[in-house]
Order: structure tokens, then C-alpha cells, then sequence
């Protein structure tokens, strides 16, 4: 307890100049936006014809969570034959468990778990801790403060662009793999379901829409827990600078902080959870269209 409690103050602690310098823009502006954390400016310009591949604030967070994937996944897969088990192995067996028992097994057909455990698995993964890293303080914002770097918070994850990246793969991969254990022809005809055929003009087209429904509902639900975390927790702290009142510190924090432990305890493994399964599911709705 006395460690998260630690972890929340350093937490405030980082986050407070960024709020503050918010603030003291705002009193210029009249006008503070916790959207505006969400401004992502041009770091590194990288224009390729229309393409802007620019490095930014959510690029450099997707990096980072991408290298810190990959060195969880190293530290806790890799283990030496012959020791007894440890803590870290224990760790690591316990995602690869969820990843394959809870998530490919169930979405997955068996002669599809071999090649597309290891999509899923990575999903899972990744947006564990993107998500999770976007609630540590990082000095990333951009921004100074007395020619300091402030400390903020960001999700990457709470941008539709990186969401809706994402479920396009899994769009994608979805369709081809139809495709391809099926053929083109008894994939698309698996969409038309048994019905009169006065019936069957209303219920494609629904059934096609239904399809890109499920890119949009991959995107969405993850881009829009986290922006909404994130906004909440930034204007119940921010409220403090805006009305200018520490008096406002009791009543505050404690709600800042409850919600601020929901999201990091709850929502950020749910959110991960939640897109690889339906990842999966959806990967094996198509590779097995009857079921």
C-alpha cells in the first residue's frame, strides 16, 4: 500500500508542472482544454510525397512500448531448462496462459492456433503496456517548464489514428485468412445467411456493414476508454489551477486518485484484453464461417 501510495505522489508530483504551465497559458487565453494534451506537434518532420511519417509525441510513446514489449517478453520467456521456477517464470507463464487458454483457444480453431497464437499474444502484450505506460509520468510532453522538461501523462492508444491502425491488421488478416482456407466464393457466400430471398436485399447489405462495423468498434472502444481516462484525470487535478484554490486539494485528489487506480488496475489489462480476443474471434469466425 505505502508503495502505490509512493508511486501516486510521484505520479502528482510530475504531472503538476504540466498542469500548472496549462494553466498559466490559460490565463492569457482565458480558455484550458485537457484535450489539448492531445495536440501532437512535429518532433521530427519526415514528409514522403502526401505521406507524413513525422515523429511525434504518440510515435515516440509507440516506440517505447514497442521496446518495452519486446524486453518483457524477453525477460520473461526466456527461461533455462533445468531450475526451478521463479517468480519472473511465474509471471511469464501466467500471460502466456491468459494469451493462449483465455484468448487463442477460445477464438481461435485448433488448426489455426499455431500460426495466429503468436498475432494474438503480441496484441495482448503491446497494448498492456502502451496502455500502462501511458499512466506513468514521462518527460515527453514536448513542453518546458523554467527550461525543465515537464512531466505528463499520454496514451498513444487514446489516439484513433494508432487504434484504428491496429484493427485494420486485424481486418485484414481477418478477410485473407477467410479467403484463404475457404476460398473467395464460400467465404462470401457465408455471409449471406438462410432467408426468403425478398428478405435477402436488406439483411447483405446489413451483413456487409456488419463487417466494417467490426473495424470501427475494434478502433473506437479502445481509442475512447483511454481518451476518457486521460481527460478525467486531468481535469480533476487541472480544477485545482482553473479555479485557483488549493483548498480544493482535499476533495480532488482523493477522487483523482481512485479513478487514476481504476484505470491502471482495471481498465488498461480489460482494454488489452478485450481487443485480442475479439481479434481472435474475429481471425476464426472467418477461417471457420459455419461456427
Amino acid at each position: 500500500m505505502k508503495t502505490r501510495l509512493l508511486g501516486l505522489a510521484t505520479l502528482l508530483f510530475f504531472a503538476l508542472p504540466a498542469i500548472a504551465l496549462a494553466a498559466d497559458e490559460s490565463s492569457t487565453d482565458e480558455d484550458f482544454n485537457p484535450a489539448d494534451e492531445w495536440e501532437l506537434h512535429e518532433w521530427i518532420p519526415i514528409h514522403i510525397g502526401p505521406l507524413d511519417l513525422s515523429i511525434n509525441k504518440a510515435v515516440a510513446y509507440l516506440l517505447l512500448g514497442a521496446l518495452v514489449a519486446c524486453v518483457i517478453g524477453i525477460v520473461l520467456m526466456r527461461v533455462k531448462v533445468g531450475r526451478g521456477p521463479t517468480r519472473r517464470q511465474a509471471v511469464g507463464e501466467t500471460i502466456y496462459e491468459v494469451a493462449q487458454v483465455q484468448i487463442a483457444e477460445q477464438g481461435l480453431p485448433s488448426k489455426a492456433i499455431g500460426l495466429w497464437f503468436p498475432y494474438v499474444a503480441s496484441l495482448l502484450l503491446f497494448i498492456f503496456v502502451v496502455n500502462l505506460i501511458g499512466f506513468i509520468p514521462l518527460p515527453l510532453t514536448g513542453e518546458t517548464w523554467h527550461g525543465v522538461p515537464t512531466w505528463g501523462i499520454y496514451a498513444a492508444t487514446s489516439s484513433l489514428s494508432v487504434t484504428l491502425a491496429l484493427a485494420v491488421l486485424t481486418f485484414l488478416f481477418t478477410h485473407v485468412e477467410g479467403i484463404r482456407w475457404n476460398g473467395p466464393v464460400r467465404y462470401f457466400k457465408s455471409w449471406i445467411p438462410e432467408a426468403p430471398k425478398g428478405l435477402l436485399l436488406l439483411i447483405v447489405p446489413l451483413e456487409v456493414i456488419g463487417q466494417f462495423m467490426r473495424l470501427l468498434s475494434l478502433s473506437v472502444r479502445l481509442f475512447a476508454n483511454m481518451l476518457a481516462g486521460h481527460i478525467l484525470i486531468l481535469t480533476f487535478i487541472g480544477l485545482m489551477f482553473i479555479l485557483q484554490s488549493i483548498y480544493l486539494a482535499p476533495l480532488v485528489l482523493p477522487v483523482a486518485t481512485v479513478f487514476y487506480l481504476f484505470e491502471v488496475i482495471i481498465v488498461v489489462g480489460i482494454q488489452a484484453f478485450i481487443f485480442a480476443a475479439l481479434s481472435a474471434i474475429y481471425i476464426g469466425s472467418a477461417i471457420e464461417p459455419e461456427h
